[in-house]
């Protein structure tokens, strides 16, 4: 190795462990060490080194790992996952006596808030020898399905939460009903027939309506009209007997029950009365010893009564433990919002890569394993509202993926390259510069190739640039349709730009799908939200299996989400 490539590779070397940053003792004394026979010219060197230092510092991060992965592959390091960071005590809690609960309601598809407040209580039930229940809140008919169920079911599984009870909801309607007639039996909940904008007028004001004096008698005998099918839907109510004064308005006389002319997805058309969400969760969270609820604070409210409801009926109550509400910068995670998107026909289906759905963020290629950091490492228990950055999640998961992801060639918006005087051939190259495991691939080439019209952008007549693993050229004629060269001698350097290339005669066609967030300012609909970009890979790209996640160089993190359309869905960068 020529002195010059000796300081380059160190210097790039001290540079990637630096952020960037080479300094020049350090170089110094790393080619001292691998040839101690330049003690002796320290001085002569010192011009050079300065020289080379300085042009490695000018350089983007990734021109630098670009540029040592052709000189030293060896020694570049991939990073690690990070260690995962250890969650606070548990208020409350006793070894092997916490029990929390993943309470989906199966109303639309599983998206990262849920897989975020999932991944939080069921790290805190392990870390005290615990149990995870399951529970399908689904108590709403019109707006559960079956395919939900799965979504949730699945997603848990993807991110490898394991539970250890499972149930729904609405298999224990009968139970609901006994409790129930209980608290009528007490005094504390009637049946009410006041028209919804009745009742919502009488709560803002804190004043009671005519049925809450209604005796205990009455009020049985109105529960049970309302299960023989003696009243409609919206006629009758069944409302707890709160408290019309309270500051928290949750506690001025909710209604616990309501008729629900509707079948359900699992118990079909067998009840028409059923419980709403504060008494369901209530009662569940009793029934299956729930001692620690994790959840959003926009539950706050809904403590008091959920404590209320278990008091009169016996039960003890949980730890609350709440904190702001997961939410990222330009993407909605309301169900409501995600449905409206797709009734607007800005998307197509819930596993658009574009959208916080579980179903979407694997097929963009994000991995369960960074959504757990992400989740240990980014949230914390506080009130104050957080909007996350896409970009901290795309970081951890390429931390993960960089030392695993099968590296190929692809050149977007390809522009044709031909080069002179160099002969035909076939070069031997790694799919990883230090994964060994991953293997070798070989690439057939002639003097005709494409590259990127990016690269080609600043390329001006006389430039060197080097094609990776392959060789020196110098341009003769740049233009935006065609680029021609000659080859040039020597290797990579400093001041080469490196860049890609696929040959000409043995590419693929590949498409690929950018996505980007849906929002820009808050409701501004980006128009960018979704790109394609068209170009060709080398052929070995034939290799790749749906849901493969490979690297196109210096152009991204891409997952395979077709192997007959070569359509690939970038990840990131």
């Amino acid at each position: 190795m020529k002195i010059e490539e000796l300081i380059l590779k160190w210097a790039l070397k001290n540079a990637l462990d630096h952020e960037g940053r080479a300094y020049q003792n350090a170089v110094l004394s790393k080619i001292i060490r691998e040839d101690p026979s330049l003690k002796t010219r320290i001085k002569e060197l010192l011009p050079t080194v300065e020289e080379i230092v300085n042009q490695v510092n000018s350089m983007s991060i990734d021109k630098q790992k670009n540029l040592l992965e052709e000189l030293a592959p060896e020694l570049l390091v991939y990073e690690k996952k990070i260690e995962e960071k250890k969650l606070p005590p548990l208020p409350d809690a006793v070894r092997g006596r916490v029990v929390t609960r993943l309470p989906p309601e199966p109303s639309g598809y599983m998206h990262i808030g849920h897989a975020m407040s999932g991944l939080l209580n069921y790290a805190y039930a392990r870390m005290y020898d615990g149990k995870v229940w399951l529970r399908f809140e689904d108590t709403d008919p019109r707006k559960v399905k079956l395919e939900y169920y799965e979504s949730f079911r699945k997603g848990y599984k993807w991110l490898k939460i394991e539970w250890d009870y499972e149930k729904n909801n609405s298999e224990d309607i009968e139970l609901f009903y006994d409790y129930a007639e209980k608290i009528i039996e007490l005094g504390r909940a009637y049946v009410c027939f006041c028209p919804h904008e009745k009742i919502k007028s009488l709560r803002r004001k804190g004043l009671e309506c005519e049925h809450r004096s209604q005796d205990i008698d009455e009020n049985l005998k109105y529960w049970k009209m309302m299960h023989d099918g003696r009243f409609r839907e919206g006629e009758a109510i069944v409302r707890l007997i709160g408290d019309m004064k309270s500051q928290n308005t949750t506690m001025r006389d909710p209604a616990i029950f309501r008729i629900v002319e509707h079948s359900h997805p699992i118990v079909g058309a067998r009840y028409h009365v059923w419980p709403l969400y504060d008494f369901a969760a209530s009662i569940e969270d009793g029934v299956c010893n729930i001692t620690h609820i994790l959840r959003t604070s926009e539950f706050a409210l809904r403590d008091e009564l959920q404590n209320y409801i278990r008091d009169l009926v016996g039960m003890s109550n949980p730890t609350y433990i709440e904190y702001s509400r997961f939410e990222f910068k330009g993407t909605p995670v309301s169900k409501r919002k995600l449905r409206a998107i797709i009734e607007a026909g800005l998307a197509e289906r819930w596993d658009d890569p574009r959208f916080p759905t579980i179903e979407g963020l694997r097929r963009r290629g994000i991995l369960p394993e960074a959504v757990k950091e992400f989740t240990l490492t980014q949230t914390g228990f506080s009130y104050a509202k957080r909007e996350y950055d896409w970009s901290l999640l795309y970081s951890l998961n390429r931390k993960i993926l960089d030392p695993i992801a099968r590296r190929f060639f692809f050149t977007p918006s390809p522009v044709k390259l031909k080069v002179e005087e160099l002969e035909p051939g076939e070069i031997t190259i790694p799919y990883h510069p230090t994964n060994s495991s991953l293997g070798m691939r070989k690439i057939c080439y002639t003097d005709e190739f494409y590259i990127s019209s990016l690269d080609v952008e600043n390329m001006k007549d006389r430039d060197i640039i080097r094609l990776k693993y392959l060789a020196n050229v110098k341009i003769v004629n740049a233009s935006k349709y065609e680029v021609i060269g000659v080859r040039s001698g020597g290797g990579p350097a400093q001041n080469i730009p490196i860049i890609q290339w696929v040959p000409l005669h043995r590419s693929l066609k590949v498409k690929v799908l950018v996505p980007d967030i849906l929002y820009l300012d808050g409701e501004k609909v980006n128009p960018e939200s979704l790109r394609i970009i068209e170009g060709y890979a080398e052929e070995n790209i034939v290799e790749v299996k749906v849901d493969e996640i490979v690297q196109f160089e210096r152009f991204g993190f891409c997952r395979c989400d077709s192997t007959i359309d070569r359509i690939f869905i970038k990840t990131h960068d």
